[in-house]
Formats: C-alpha cells, sequence, structure tokens
C-alpha cells in the first residue's frame, strides 16, 4: 500500500509557517526564555504504531490520543504546535526546551500514550506493545514528503 497524499498534509506544515512568521516581528515571543535560557527548538516527529496498525481508526483513539499529547507536554514545558493524525502513523509539530532531548521528549509521550490507550481501549492490548521503539525526528519544517515516504515505508517491514 502505497502513502496517498490526502489533501490535508500540508497543513500541518503551513501551521508550522504561520506560527513562525507571526511570531518573528518580536524576538520576545519567539524564542523561549527561561531563567538561564533563550532559545528556539521545534521538532517535527512521526512514528506509528507497532506493525503498522490502523489504532487511529478506532472511535475517539485519536481525540483521546491528541489529549494525550497535550498532557504529556505541558508537564514537561513542551509547546505543541500541531498534531496530525492518519490512520497507521501521527506526525507531532512541537517547541521544545533545551534541557530535553528529542529522545526524551518522543519516549514519554509513546509511553504515557500507551499505557493510558491500553488501559481505556481494549482493542489495543492485543499485541506487546503500541508503538515501535523507531521514530523520525526533524527539526526542519520543510522536510521532504520523500524523506517522510522512505521512513514510513520502512517501518512497514519492520516489526
Amino acid at each position: 500500500m502505497n502513502y496517498q497524499r490526502k489533501p490535508f498534509d500540508f497543513l500541518i506544515f503551513f501551521v508550522a509557517v504561520d506560527y513562525i512568521n507571526c511570531y518573528n516581528e518580536n524576538m520576545e515571543l519567539e524564542y523561549r526564555r527561561k531563567k538561564t535560557t533563550l532559545s528556539l527548538i521545534n521538532y517535527h516527529f512521526v512514528f506509528c504504531p507497532r506493525y503498522r496498525r490502523k489504532i487511529f481508526n478506532i472511535p475517539k483513539v485519536e481525540t483521546r490520543f491528541m489529549e494525550i499529547v497535550h498532557e504529556v507536554c505541558d508537564a514537561m514545558e513542551v509547546e505543541v504546535i500541531a498534531i496530525k493524525c492518519y490512520e497507521d502513523h501521527t506526525h507531532l509539530f512541537l517547541g521544545a526546551i533545551p534541557e530535553l532531548s528529542p529522545s526524551d521528549i518522543v519516549g514519554r509521550i509513546k509511553h504515557q500514550s500507551s499505557r493510558i490507550l491500553r488501559k481505556e481501549f481494549t482493542e489495543l492490548n492485543k499485541a506487546v506493545s503500541l508503538w515501535t521503539r523507531a521514530f523520525f525526528v526533524s527539526t526542519s519544517y520543510d522536510t521532504s514528503d520523500d524523506t517522510i515516504n522512505h521512513y514510513l515505508s520502512e517501518q512497514k517491514t519492520r516489526g
């Protein structure tokens, strides 16, 4: 099954670009200030459920997943810029603080969402784990579709 572009594939990209453009005018809003740091670190994450199961086709899973991502990110002081879920993978655009690595961020999101979703939706308990260990991360909003499609096609052949 080839990944086919849906009408909203570029929606996240444009949301992220609009986010950047609307804050470029005022440096205080563009960069995140903490006691000892001034930073602008934004990540684009893509990850898949194990065996590319179409978990987001299950009623209410997508909505609950987004709620969990917001809760986890709020606890880590990570800003949720945009989330888009497809039937068998998800895209997250997040604004991070320098103290957190990309693997820390995605690890916490996967861990919490797996634990909560598997508790609330028993049909997700069939496999050993909900998410693959792999994930795609980029610091650029203009990551090519080819790069993401290559990552997704590799996930079809892995467990």
